[in-house]
Parts: structure tokens; sequence; C-alpha cells
């Protein structure tokens, strides 16, 4: 074994522990604090579904969808942050959370995410409420600006935006990157570190261009990647239909262990659950409050509707559709042995070798699932770029800083297509429990305001106003509100 093989090993063994415990905690806290922003808003995820669609899918103009010359758009603010969301945690991630956890975890998934949901829509309504605009024109927010004008703690502020740094345009974006290069060497055989370079280059391409950019990039790639992902899979799913009952019962069963008959096999089902399904749609852990932040949008529960109905969209369709799919076309359990157990294969490598059984993507499974990745990780690594830059922005105005930064995510997009998966995972799966701790702990004192800005919202629309304009003036505390009213309405 090679000192580069020693080292990964030692640092595997040590992440996976620490991981494993501080997952307990950020499992606890996703799930009280999601229970209670659903009963604070009263199911405001499913009593207010159709609002969230209208606002999301119709009635956008030119100016809706490209945005302005200083502003990002509602939607585009949307399409980012699915971007972010439907990434490769959408593949490989489920297909992770099926060899760990069991069918069952896919029951946790989907649960954690009805009421994710109801947590989505507090961060992003409150991302809105506290956010600033920068001197480059542009809106910015999330946890490090509600933490510094909400609750006045500038250096706790600077803390965060640096664990963001840390977790997302750095942690997320080597998961991407790494999934990308283990799918073409799958498919394709390819050499790692010819992918190292190729992965690497567009990643520069498109990071060097800027948030508006990443913004323009992807409100044409997510709609697009995300409707033929689910054309296929619903033929799939068509194909094999007097499985699904069969299908169903299993996930069921397994989901509160009576497939497995113990308890530990229903804690693993849980914990893997929600950890992918965390890692999938990001309801709780202060990412896509760095991206919509950045819409120009007359009312801030605006954007809690829309993200609050991506994390329904993210879990319940496309996260189920790659479960469906690998669960109704063979015993993936015979496949996971055959490689030497759980510890042995990644999710992507699950899902590619399963689709060449009995689908109609045969033998160019591999490839089509590799390009699926290679889409879907880009649309999310210039997302996590866009929340990194915000962040470092915010800690300093230095443009050689942010210059600087862009070189640090690059050279670790570089690292990451050649490290080893398990070791990519664990780390992001530690600094995405921290920041859940870290954001939902805040929310805790300041999420009251978006459940007063959606109170607002609703009176709006019930007295027929279609378009409701936000008044800080109905929030029980004005501190720290520098962009509303709008001056431009």
């Amino acid at each position: 074994m090679s000192v580069f093989e020693t080292v990964n090993a030692v640092l595997s063994s040590a992440v996976s522990i620490v991981n494993e415990y501080i997952w307990y905690l950020a499992f606890i806290m996703l799930g009280c604090m999601g229970v209670y922003f659903t009963l604070k808003t009263k199911g405001v995820q499913l009593g207010m579904l159709k609002e969230s669609c209208r606002l999301s899918f119709t009635g956008m103009t030119k100016s809706d969808i490209l945005g302005g010359k200083n502003a990002v758009s509602s939607f585009q603010a949307f399409c980012v942050s699915m971007g972010a969301r439907v990434g490769v945690g959408n593949i490989s991630g489920v297909g992770m959370a099926l060899i760990m956890g069991g069918p069952g975890a896919i029951f946790w998934m989907w649960l954690f995410a009805l009421i994710g949901a109801a947590t989505s829509f507090v961060e992003c309504t409150i991302g809105q409420i506290y956010k600033e605009r920068g001197n480059d024109g542009l809106f910015h927010g999330g946890p490090a600006y509600y933490i510094k004008n909400a609750l006045g703690k500038g250096k706790f502020a600077i803390f965060v935006a640096i664990l963001i740094i840390i977790t997302y345009p750095i942690c997320f974006t080597q998961v991407q990157a790494n999934t990308i290069t283990d799918a073409f060497v799958t498919a394709f055989t390819v050499d790692p570190w010819i992918m190292a370079i190729i992965v690497t280059v567009i990643s520069a391409i498109v990071i060097f261009g800027g948030i508006t950019r990443v913004a323009r990039v992807s409100s044409w790639v997510v709609p697009i990647m995300a409707l033929i992902y689910m054309i296929i899979a619903i033929v799939i799913i068509a194909m094999n239909f007097t499985r699904i009952p069969e299908m169903f019962s299993l996930i069921f069963s397994c989901a509160f262990g009576l497939q497995q008959f113990g308890g530990a096999a229903l804690g693993t089902a849980i914990i893997w659950g929600v950890k992918r399904g965390a890692f999938s749609n990001e309801a709780g852990i202060g990412s896509v409050p760095n991206v919509v932040s950045a819409a120009k949008v007359k009312h801030p529960a605006r954007q809690g509707l829309m993200q609050s109905l991506g994390v329904l969209i993210d879990t319940l369709v496309v996260c189920s559709a790659t479960a469906f799919m690998v669960l109704l076309v063979g015993d993936y359990t015979k496949y996971v042995a055959a490689a030497g157990g759980p510890d042995m294969i990644s999710g992507v490598t699950l899902v590619q070798n399963m689709l060449t059984q009995d689908s109609i993507l045969g033998a160019a499974a591999p490839y089509i699932i590799a390009l699926f990745i290679l889409v879907f990780a880009f649309s999310s690594m210039i997302s996590y770029y866009s929340m990194g830059e915000a962040n470092a922005k915010f800690i300093t105005k230095s443009k050689k800083a942010v210059w600087a930064f862009r070189f640090i995510v690059i050279i670790m997009i570089f690292l990451a297509c050649i490290a080893k998966f398990d070791l990519v995972w664990a780390m992001a799966d530690i600094f995405m429990a921290i920041m859940c701790l870290v954001n939902l702990g805040v929310l805790i004192f300041i999420g009251k305001h978006a459940f007063e800005a959606l109170v607002d919202y609703k009176k709006q629309r019930a007295s027929g106003v279609k378009e409701p304009v936000f008044d800080p003036s109905v929030l029980s505390s004005q501190k720290g509100i520098t962009c509303w009213p709008d001056k431009d309405e």
C-alpha cells in the first residue's frame, strides 16, 4: 500500500466515525425543526402548493426569465437553486442510500422532504428579508447575511461565511466532480487524470464568468436536463409497471425494519434516507438561501414558496425516479454483493450497472447515465460556486481575494476528481451536518419573521392582489432590513 493510499485509509476511518455521530444530532434537528416549521406555517408546503406552482411555472415574462443587467430574476433564482438541488445526489446519492440503508431509506427520504419543504420556505424567506445590495448592483444574502443583519452578530456571521465556503463550493463541489469522474471511468474506462483536466477546464470557464452567467446557463440547462431524465425514468417504470406494487411493499416494509427484523436496520434506513435526502434537496442546511436571495422579487414569501416546491420536486419526483428505476429492474443487492460489499461500490456505479438490466437503455446505460451525471453535476457546481462567491464578498470586498477564492475552488475540483469517493462524500456529510446545526439554530430565533411575512402574503392574496408587495412594517422587528421596501417599485 502506497503512502497516499495509507493516508486515505486513515482519513476515511476517522472521518467515518465523526460523520456517524454528528448526524445523530443533525437528524434530530432536521426532524424537530421541520415539524415545528410545518405547524407554524400551517403546512405551507401543501396548503399553498397551487400558489407555489403558479409562481414557479406560470406567468413568466421575458424579463422574468432573463432578468435585468443588474438583477437576477425570480425564475433564474429558482432554476439556479434547482441546479444546486438536482445534482448527483439524485442519482449517485439515491444509489448510496439504497446500498447503505436499503429500500426503506427511500421512505424516510420522502418523509423528511415533506417536512423539510416547510424549513426551506422559512430559510429562503428569511434570506430574502435580510438580503443586501452589493457594490456590483446585485442582491446578496444567505445565513451569514441574516446572522449579521437580524442578530447583529458580525463575527459569528464571518465564521458562518467561511463555513459556507468550505461546505458548498469546496466539499459539495468535490462530490460533484468526483462523481463525474467515477461515472466516466465506469462507462468509458477513461483515465481519472484525463477527466480531472477536462472537468477542471470546463469549470474554470464557467466560474470565471460570474454569478450572472451562472444564472443564465442554469435557466436553460436545468429544465432540459430534468425533463429528459424524467422521460427516460417514466418509460422504464412503465415497462415494469407490474412490479410496482411489489416495489412499494418492499420500501414500506424495510422503512420500519419489518423486512430486516431489527432496530439497527431501521436506524440505518432512517439515517441514510435523511442524509442523502438532505444532500439532494438541501432543505435546512443553509445553501439555497445564498442563491435565492439574489432574486429581485416583490415579496420575500414568493421565493420561499417557490423553494418549498423545489424540495418536493427534487425528492418526491427526481430522487424517486432513480430509486424506482433501480428497484424495478432487478435485485440490486446481488450486484452489491458481487462488487465485494457496500463499501466497495459507489452509488453512481450501482445505478449505471443496474440499468443495463431489463431496461430500454441496455448496454448503453453506463454511457447515458454518465452524460446525465455530467450535466447534473455541472449545474450544481456552478450553483455552489455562486454561493461561495457571495460569501467571499461578504467577508471582503477585495477583488484579489475573490479571484484567489476562484483559483482555490478550481484546484479543489481537480483534486476531487482523483480522490476516493467514500472520503469525499464523508467530508461533505460532516460539513453538511455542521451547517444544518448552525443554520437551524439561528432560524429558531428569527424564523418568526418568515411566519409574519407569510401571513402578510396570504392576506394580500385573499384581498385580490395578484402579486403581493412587501412592506417590512408587517414584521415585529425591522432591525437589519436594508432592501425593503424596494425603491425600484
